[in-house]
């Protein structure tokens, strides 16, 4: 059995040096080296900026979805968004065990996982969609795909239902990286009320302490509302990000005057970068967490209005972010039920 790069780079068929995610194709045939892992995959997780965009070119026709991302991972070989790059990520079981990973993968043949890596990167095979839910962005499918050596995963807990498992999996960075940078006393702000969204407004409530402030920033009316009901932000403003000067005045006008110690951007639109910066104080820390966010924009634009912030990528990995999300839902019986309701 051929050993393959430690990376995947031995999958890559163009252009030619390239890593895996920044690929245009990957050779995704289901036989692995001797480093890799095969996975039999049940539940594809579309990232919701790539499963937006595949909404809008369809009208929302599950038919239309399915041959969407079909067509994707057959011209790339994997799971990535032609306009963004995003992916998502996976959940099945361990069908092959390359042999030098025998003993130290850290599972066997026939557990069930989830990867921790990003679908852009992961060369996937579909046989068949067998369902398209487009209130979860979730696709049920018949195929295989291929973990290399480096690729990060997660054993599903017991005590936590499986789509559930792997909704909050694909966004697990963002709360892990909410709790490694607010601290107590912090005013922080959380642009957007999604699923991301809400596993942050619990995680900075939890470090910012009763000294601090957590203010949700969101559009939709409904999502205000759940918020509001599930007691995740102590100052909720319903408010368009993608209009920055108006948000910077609502959110000065709900705070008496100042800006937010730390901002997390989670909103899967374009154009909300400078509401972000116009929310955050000087020398304060601002993360994106979205594949919507235009980084050039956001580094011209905070020097466009004279901003000293610390702005930050917010990569789907850090170190214990599965432990850190799953523990949110053991925490919080509210969210944990609403999450259950919606990915059922």
């Amino acid at each position: 059995m051929e050993k393959g790069c430690k990376f995947g780079s031995h999958r890559v068929l163009e252009p030619s040096g390239a890593l895996p995610q920044s690929a245009l194709k990957l050779d995704n045939t289901p036989k692995i080296y001797s480093n890799e892992i095969l996975i039999d995959v049940g539940i594809l997780n579309i990232s919701a900026t790539a499963f937006t965009r595949i909404e809008k070119l369809t009208g929302g026709d599950l038919k239309g979805i399915a041959e969407e991302v079909i067509k994707i991972v057959n011209e790339r070989g994997k799971f990535q968004c032609p306009d963004t790059g995003s992916g998502g990520m996976l959940i099945g079981n361990v069908d092959k065990i390359g042999l030098d990973l025998n003993g130290r993968a850290g599972v066997k043949i026939g557990d069930k996982i989830a990867t921790m890596v990003s679908l852009s990167l992961t060369p996937l095979f579909i046989e068949k969609v067998l369902e398209v839910n487009v209130d979860t962005d979730q696709l049920r499918v018949k195929g295989k795909a291929v973990l290399f050596e480096s690729g990060i995963y997660a054993a599903i807990p017991e005590d936590l239902p499986e789509s559930l498992s792997v909704a909050v999996m694909d966004v697990a960075g963002a709360p892990a990286w909410t709790a490694k940078y607010v601290k107590a006393g912090d005013i922080v702000v959380v642009i957007g009320a999604g699923k991301a969204g809400l596993l942050c407004l619990h995680e900075a409530h939890k470090r910012a302490g009763i000294t601090g402030k957590v203010i949700a920033i969101e559009s939709q009316a409904a999502q205000c509302e759940l918020v509001e009901r599930l007691q995740l932000a102590d100052i909720v403003i319903q408010a368009d990000a993608a209009q920055p000067v108006s948000v910077m005045q609502k959110l000065l006008q709900a705070t008496g005057g100042r800006l937010a110690d730390f901002i997390v951007n989670t909103v899967n639109v374009p154009n909300t970068e400078m509401a972000s910066i116009l929310a955050c104080r000087d020398h304060g820390t601002l993360l994106f967490f979205s594949m919507s966010t235009n980084f050039a924009k956001a580094a011209l634009g905070c020097e466009g209005v004279g901003k000293v912030l610390t702005l930050l990528i917010g990569t789907g990995y850090t170190e214990g972010h599965a432990d850190i999300t799953f523990q949110i839902l053991r925490e919080n019986s509210g969210l944990r039920q609403y999450f259950h309701g919606l990915y059922k």
